[in-house]
């Protein structure tokens, strides 16, 4: 605990120490700097040769509104200039790597003003991020979803996330990068090169490497809502080039788009991050390159914007209607007996929001603080959890990697070293309205009913890979190494109606979970003839997942989940072994010096799992799990990819394209179960959670991405996808039983958008009679159509619309922009998800009987300035 809150002082502290330390270094870059050279204007705003757009984001705080500066952004690559990335753990032309891939250089960061992970899946078409899970929408919550493999939960992941190779625990991460060299989004099964979890694909940031010249930056940014950020960054110099340093530090602040109905002057969603980053370059010989990276953040967030959308009316005991009913059809379910059962709920696009939401009840009374304060079973300790309705989250991550040139034999030793660490603690009101006239039929708690729900979850993990890599120039290329990880993970889940008035935390902390997976992979590259080369790619993989008995010990007195008997808390419940070898082969055509064709088959596995957190409940309880499918084990998925391809460069370079089209059987397909069991003796509920193979998905898209420099002066990035999904098999005891479908072949995968389009353009030019100085002027449009809430297909978001423009001048390190982002203040859903309608009887929990709704930002207007030296 002590060594949290030291954490907690220290990124607190680091934004204002270094705008002081980059202020004092000022006046010496200044001393270094190199001089510019006025430009030959012969207009007042004559155009100028733009940097090229690829189809590219930079990374800060997580809903921090898009303003980096296009103004400021100085490049000597000329348009048509190659793209580098490191998609094979190579550097490699990205027209020329076989792979389908989203580059997002440096530059297309700038000046598309993309900041966070949401931006890349908005500005990304293929790409979404949900945070709606278990009437909850917020940043504790976050699966990213590629090509349409919607996750089960956050904990299960279709896909990875990597900072310079190195895998990292949470999206948050991304968020403390805050000038990387470059984001690259790989799309398909990564496994020879990127390893677990990147079943349906996987997104990379890779760093700055820092120069051996002192540099920096100081910035600030102001808006509409309390929007605030600032940031600073010094590079250079510790024993000249043979070590370098880059220190970096972000605040970000904002107040939420929507008032709480329930607490006039309140806003919902409101967030805040302090960060910061460190990072050392050795090179110690010219054969010798060390990089350590090391980053800090901390995210203390209000109650998020999410709407409740019921299917029935909520009214008090003098008939005043809390919660209008929006259902606009009725179906016919099925009881747990299979009794036919008329359900009332929604149907084609999700209702817009009553006039009684957003809502929640955020009341930080005695109860919620006596609550929060007592730590009788909690998993994270009272005095760093969350201290009201909010989140509070503690990340770090550090990575170390290495890389030796083995003299001129071509042959270079790498090794990667990563270690995680995330602790998160979310007080959230969980029946999604707030009121206080209706009355609360337990003995215990507040008279008045509400359903105040904690939930708080450690992850960490450790990782190793040794590499060696063999390239010579020649037709042939090969690449050899291993890998270790361990990770472990445990979460705690409390409250409800009647709980808070019990001496004890309402339900105690799970068994933890742990895996450790080793892995051997291969790549190897042949160049057959100048135009044809074939690769082999491949990893043999060995998943060791166990479970473990919760702290407070575990009896098992059936043989349903597990042995019966008594097990001692932390003591090993059960162990499962997975073995798999995970291929890639790939055949790829140079058509002439420009084109380059493609096709290519792989297989991937995301791991199987352990559910533990539904062990705490009753054995009623677990029968009830057990008989809705859900048991401890759970098996891996499988995917087999077939991909084609075609990128180059076309009118004198000035147009770059690259298309794509895929099939790929998703099988075992892991779904997540929730299920509502409600104590009649106590007139409380439970809520069981679990997840299970009960799913077949046949998934297939076209994917095109593109940049068009159509003059020295303006410059356009386009990108479009189809994500088609088709289920072939599909079982979930809770979407049946309010919808009465058991065959939901031929519906499509909820959670993701089918179409996806962006646009974007820019226009940029030098302002005549001032030396250095340019202008410029950019809209960027992102499309993406609705989501269904689940696999029925009944009801879905709206298609959203979201336009974003910006306009800044720059003069020798110097800029100014100005921004709008959502432009025509668009309102549809960023997420959807069933949930059940909570009342004092809970007379409307045993169904799915309500929507929860994500809320975007709406249109916010800011100013930003930066200097650079």
């Amino acid at each position: 605990m002590n060594n949290l809150k030291q954490y907690a002082r220290s990124t607190s502290a680091l934004v204002p120490m270094l705008m002081i330390g980059v202020a004092l270094a000022m006046p010496a870059a200044a001393q270094v700097a190199d001089p510019q050279t006025p430009t030959d204007s012969t207009s007042p705003f004559s155009p100028v040769s733009p940097a090229p757009v690829s189809t590219a984001p930079v990374l800060s705080a997580e809903t921090a509104p898009q303003t980096a500066g296009p103004a400021e952004v100085k490049s000597d690559a000329q348009p048509g200039g190659d793209i580098v990335i490191t998609a094979r753990r190579r550097s490699e032309d990205i027209l020329r790597t076989p792979v389908a891939v989203t580059a997002l250089s440096a530059q297309d960061l700038a000046v598309r003003g993309i900041t966070t992970i949401n931006d890349i899946a908005n500005f990304t078409p293929g790409v979404n991020v949900n945070n709606n899970a278990a009437g909850r929408n917020d940043r504790s919550f976050q699966q990213v979803i590629i090509r349409g493999f919607t996750p089960s939960a956050a904990t299960n992941p279709t896909s990875a996330l990597f900072i310079d190779g190195a895998p990292v625990a949470s999206p948050s991460a991304f968020s403390s990068i805050s000038d990387p060299e470059r984001v690259e989004v790989l799309k398909g099964p990564q496994s020879a090169y990127f390893g677990r979890s990147t079943f349906a694909g996987a997104i990379n940031v890779v760093n700055k490497v820092p120069g051996s010249v002192l540099a920096g930056s100081v910035g600030g940014m102001i808006g509409t809502r309390d929007n605030y950020k600032l940031h600073a960054d010094i590079e250079g110099p510790i024993l000249g080039d043979k070590l370098t340093f880059r220190i970096s530090g972000d605040r970000f602040s904002k107040n939420g788009s929507y008032e709480n109905k329930a607490v006039p002057g309140q806003t919902l969603g409101d967030q805040k991050t302090t960060s910061g980053t460190v990072m050392l370059v050795a090179k110690p010989t010219d054969r010798l390159t060390i990089k350590a990276f090391g980053l800090l953040s901390e995210d203390k967030d209000g109650a998020p914007a999410q709407g409740l959308i019921s299917a029935y009316t909520i009214a008090n005991a003098a008939g005043t209607v809390v919660v209008p009913g929006q259902s606009n059809c009725t179906l016919t379910g099925r009881s747990s007996t299979g009794a036919a059962v008329s359900n009332a709920f929604f149907c084609g696009t999700a209702p817009k929001l009553s006039s009684t939401t957003p809502s929640s009840n955020t009341t930080n009374d005695s109860v919620i603080q006596n609550f929060l304060a007592n730590p009788n079973g909690r998993l994270i300790d009272p005095d760093d959890g969350v201290q009201g309705y909010g989140l509070v989250r503690r990340y770090y991550h550090l990575h170390l990697g290495a890389d030796y040139e083995v003299g001129d034999t071509g042959v270079t030793v790498s090794s990667l070293t990563s270690y995680n660490n995330e602790r998160y603690s979310q007080l959230s009101d969980l029946d999604n309205y707030g009121d206080t006239t209706i009355a609360n039929l337990t003995t215990t708690g507040r008279s008045y009913f509400d359903f105040p729900y904690l939930v708080e979850r450690i992850n960490r993990d450790f990782s190793q890979e040794l590499r060696a890599s063999y390239d010579q120039g020649g037709r042939f290329k090969a690449s050899f190494g291993g890998s270790y990880l361990n990770s472990f993970s445990q979460g705690g889940l409390g409250g409800g109606n009647g709980a808070l008035g019990t001496d004890t935390y309402a339900s105690v902390v799970s068994g933890a979970t742990r895996s450790r997976t080793f892995g051997a992979f291969y790549g190897l590259s042949y160049a057959v003839t100048d135009k044809l080369t074939l690769n082999a790619e491949g990893r043999y993989q060995i998943d060791k997942l166990y479970a473990y008995a919760q702290p407070t010990g575990y009896t098992a007195t059936t043989d349903l989940f597990v042995p019966a008997g008594f097990y001692a808390g932390g003591s090993k419940l059960l162990n499962q072994n997975y073995k798999n070898f995970l291929p890639r082969f790939i055949a790829q055509y140079q058509a002439t010096p420009a084109v380059m064709a493609y096709a290519s088959y792989s297989k991937g596995v995301n791991p199987g799992l352990f559910n533990t957190a539904f062990l705490t409940a009753s054995v009623a309880q677990q029968n009830v799990a057990s008989a809705a499918g859900i048991s401890v084990a759970v098996a891996p998925e499988k995917v087999t990819n077939y991909e084609i391809g075609v990128k180059g460069r076309f009118f004198d370079n000035k147009l770059r394209l690259s298309l794509d089209g895929y099939f790929a059987p998703w099988r075992n397909q892991i779904n997540a179960i929730t299920v509502n069991v409600v104590d009649t003796a106590t007139n409380t509920t439970q809520i069981i959670r679990g997840s299970a193979n009960t799913g077949a998905v046949d998934m297939s898209g076209i994917e095109l991405d593109g940049t068009f420099n159509a003059t020295r002066a303006i410059a356009l990035n386009f990108s479009a996808a189809l994500t088609d999904s088709k289920i072939k098999k599909f079982q979930n005891v809770t979407v049946t039983a309010y919808s009465g479908i058991t065959d939901f072949s031929g519906n499509e995968n909820p959670n993701t958008s089918k179409y996806a389009a962006t646009a974007g353009g820019q226009y940029t030019g030098d302002i005549r009679g001032l030396d250095d100085a340019s202008w410029f002027g950019r809209v960027d449009y992102s499309f993406k159509s609705g989501m269904w809430s689940d696999a029925a297909n009944l009801v879905k978001t709206a298609a959203s619309h979201t336009v974003n423009t910006r306009i800044g001048v720059s003069q020798n390190g110097f800029s100014i922009e100005a921004f709008v982002n959502n432009v025509t203040n668009n309102r549809s859903y960023t997420t959807i998800a069933d949930a059940s309608v909570l009342t004092n009887n809970f007379r409307y929990s045993t169904y799915s009987s309500a929507l929860i709704v994500g809320l975007p930002d709406l249109r916010t207007y800011g100013l930003q300035m930066k200097y650079k030296f």
